[in-house]
Formats: structure tokens, C-alpha cells, sequence
């Protein structure tokens, strides 16, 4: 089944039933009386956290979800049927929003937990409920309260323990492979992992959850299918464990990078712990580079282990320091509050200002692409490259070009200058 993270959808609860207008015709009770009965409430729209739904996928074949109508009153002031609620599962992780303005309504993390999202509307009052000593045989009732309507965005956040991180092909499917009850699809080229797969893993009657995510690394741009939209599930993980390719040119850069990518896209991760473990031990090259990995990384103040994924050299060692890790850590990461919770639509939430100063010197602030800037490794040409990709991504290049930007131009960001290339 397709790992579906984001949906849009369509809720609305039922209206409420119509007050009845209707007047007793009994033997022997003079001129009757008033006996319309009242309308049934409407049903309500309901979201459940089902621990046993993995995805959205459901979303994608269905998208309106009604409540039903309050039946309308009866005669000798019988009250009529509420509607039946509209009873929406999801998986634990869900976090709804309004489609339109991003408010966050609900973040369901807790299994069986229930939020009342639109309630249904009130029944309407039969004319039994306006006899009054003045009027004592009203000809009036209300019809039904409207229901409530929303569109509604939800998106899927994984509930991990341990969360994989790291540069494409450095091992994390393999080794998700190798310590839980996860098959994901490994093969030895980039965006093999394009949506996250999660295991179960395991050791002496005790469990934890490890997901492999992929990151927002170079090619996400592209359409490689990555991207913010999986950075997200980072976030509620208690651990990471980013793993380096022992074999790589410049290993220590690679986890830089990856860390900072963590950092513009929610500055809490660079808080979060991580143990540091090198992959793929049982090749020469990553021997030889293996005693002064572990020398700068310790020196960076990391834990770091190395091992072999394919070879599983001390892959239960690493299960055994995760379950200890855990241990020493809060149970779940606090789930943030509505005014705390990011949202992930670029084209919504990132605000910019760009500014032609002069001839050949442009200004651009705004609080993103600024941290931005203080994160890009400018020694790095990929970093470099990554940066312009960012600028393109927010629609910073767009908005320079048409101010008139040429090459060769001086576009200031923060405290840096940068010159304007092809």
C-alpha cells in the first residue's frame, strides 16, 4: 500500500432536525393544544486516533465526509432522531488543520484519543416550546440549526522512537532491515527511500519504533519525490541515529550538511540527541578512515559507533546503546502547541521581502532564508549549490529576477554578501 502523508478533505456535520407544527385533536379536551415536537440534534464530525492505520491512504478514494440530519419532530411532542455522527479514523500522528488558514485544530497522538471537530446543529423548536399564557396556540417552530462545514488539511507525522538520518545510500534502509521486522526496498543508488519505512525492534521482551526518513538532501528539488514533506517526521522522534558512509570523500561535511538541513526546517532538532554511527566497516576505505572519523566526531562531542550494516558488525552492540539511550529520555516528545506547530506549505507560510537598494545591490530579509544563510557551508560547493536550490525553492530567484537582478549583482542576506550568478 502507498504511504500516503497529506490529505485534503471535506467535513461537515449535520443539521438539525425541523421543529414541528401540529396541534392535539383528543375527545373531550376542549380546543386541543400545541404538541409539535422538537427536531433532532445533528450529527457530529468526530476524528479517532486508531493506532491500527498506518497512513492517509483512505483519503485519497474518499474525500466528503457528512454527518446526518437530525430527523424533524412529531406530532404529540415526540422529539425527532439526532443524526448520526461521522466517526473519522486516522493514524496516531495526525495533526488536522484548517485548509485555508493553517490553524491547527488537532494533533492526535495518543491511541483512541477523540477531538469533536463540528458539532452538529441544535433541532429545531416545535411550537409546543412557544405557548405562552398570551399565546396558547402558537402556529410557529424553527427549522433546524445548519450544520458546520470545513476543508481541512491533515497531515501524518510518524510516532518513532529512534529516527534514521543521513545522506542518501549511506545504509539506513539496510540496517532497518537488519535490526527490526522492517523489508524495506534497498537497492545501491540515491532515493532508494521515498516515502519512511518504519520496524519494530526488538530485544528481550522489550520494543522500539526506528524509522528510515529521507531527507531534504540534494535532487529533492528535482522531483526525486523528498523534500520538507518528510523532514516533518523527524520531529517526533526521541533519538537519531544519523548514519555516516565511512567510504565518503568528506564524511564530516555530509554530517554537517544533513544537520543543518535539520536545523532550517525546525530549530528544536539540533537539540534533539544522536549518536553518530559509521557505516560500512567491512570495506578497506572505510577502515582506513574509520580512527580519525571517531577521533573528530568524539571531539564534536557526539557518541559515535562504528559499524557494518551488510556484515551486521556490532549492529546489536548499537541496539543494546538505543535501548539504553531511550531509557535515559523522556518518554515521547512533547507535542507542540497549536501556536508552536510549523507549517510545512512553503508557498503559505515563508514570508520574504526583497529590496533593490541601488544599481547592482539588492536586499533580501526574512527569518528562513536568513538562518538559511547562517547554516550554508560556503567552503562546500555543494552547499553552495543546495542555497541557490533554496532560493529557487522560495521563490527568491523569481522575485530577484524580476526586480531587475543581474549577473554580477550584489544581493545581501543577513551579514552576507553574495554575488549574483548565471
Amino acid at each position: 500500500m502507498t504511504f500516503v502523508d497529506e490529505a485534503k478533505i471535506y467535513v461537515q456535520s449535520g443539521k438539525g432536525g425541523d421543529g414541528m407544527v401540529t396541534f392535539r385533536r383528543e375527545k373531550y379536551v376542549p380546543r386541543g393544544g400545541p404538541s409539535g415536537g422538537d427536531g433532532g440534534k445533528g450529527g457530529d464530525v468526530i476524528f479517532v486516533a486508531n493506532p491500527k492505520i498506518n497512513t492517509l491512504y483512505q483519503f485519497n478514494h474518499k474525500a466528503r465526509f457528512l454527518a446526518e440530519k437530525g430527523r424533524p419532530g412529531g406530532s404529540s411532542n415526540k422529539t425527532g432522531a439526532s443524526g448520526r455522527d461521522m466517526v473519522i479514523e486516522v493514524p496516531l500522528g495526525t495533526i488536522i488543520r484548517d485548509a485555508e488558514t493553517g490553524k491547527v485544530y488537532a494533533d492526535l497522538s495518543t491511541p483512541e484519543q477523540r477531538i469533536v471537530l463540528l458539532t452538529g446543529g441544535r433541532g429545531g423548536r416545535g411550537n409546543a416550546r412557544f405557548a405562552t399564557s398570551r399565546n396558547q396556540a402558537p402556529n410557529m417552530a424553527e427549522k433546524g440549526e445548519p450544520g458546520q462545514e470545513l476543508w481541512l488539511k491533515l497531515e501524518l507525522k510518524l510516532l518513532a522512537d529512534v529516527g534514521l538520518v543521513g545522506m542518501p545510500n549511506v545504509g539506513k534502509s539496510t540496517l532497518l532491515s537488519v535490526i527490526s521486522n522492517a523489508r524495506p526496498k534497498i537497492a545501491d543508488y540515491p532515493f532508494t527511500t521515498l516515502s519512511p519505512n518504519l520496524g519494530v525492534v526488538t530485544m528481550e521482551y522489550r520494543d522500539f519504533v526506528a524509522a528510515d526518513i529521507p531527507g531534504l538532501i540534494e535532487g529533492a528539488s528535482q522531483g526525486a519525490g523528498l523534500g520538507h514533506a518528510f523532514l516533518r517526521h523527524i520531529q517526533r522522534t526521541r533519538l537519531l541515529v544519523h548514519l555516516v558512509d565511512g567510504t565518503a570523500k568528506n564524511p564530516v561535511a555530509d554530517f554537517n550538511q544533513i544537520n543543518a538541513e535539520l536545523s532550517i526546517f525546525d530549530e528544536r532538532l539540533k537539540e534533539r540527541p544522536q549518536i553518530v554511527v559509521v557505516n560500512k566497516l567491512d570495506l578497506p576505505e572505510a577502515q582506513e578512515q574509520w580512527p580519525a572519523l571517531e577521533q573528530k566526531f568524539t571531539a564534536l562531542g557526539y557518541e559515535v559507533l562504528g559499524i557494518s550494516a551488510a556484515t551486521q558488525q556490532n549492529t546489536r552492540k548499537l541496539v543494546q546503546r538505543m535501548f539504553q539511550k531511550l531509557d535515559e529520555l523522556p518518554d515521547r516528545v512533547q507535542v507542540l502547541e497549536e501556536s508552536e506547530v510549523p507549517t510545512y506549505e512553503i508557498s503559505e507560510d515563508v514570508v520574504f521581502h526583497v529590496e533593490k537598494l541601488e544599481d547592482g545591490l539588492f536586499r533580501v530579509t526574512g527569518k528562513q532564508i536568513e538562518r538559511a544563510v547562517k547554516m550554508t557551508y560556503w567552503e562546500l560547493d555543494e552547499a553552495v549549490a543546495r542555497f541557490q536550490r533554496i532560493l529557487e525553492t522560495l521563490g527568491i530567484s523569481e522575485a530577484l529576477e524580476k526586480q531587475g537582478v543581474r549577473v554580477g549583482d550584489t544581493v545581501i542576506i543577513g551579514d552576507t554578501e553574495l554575488e549574483w550568478g548565471e
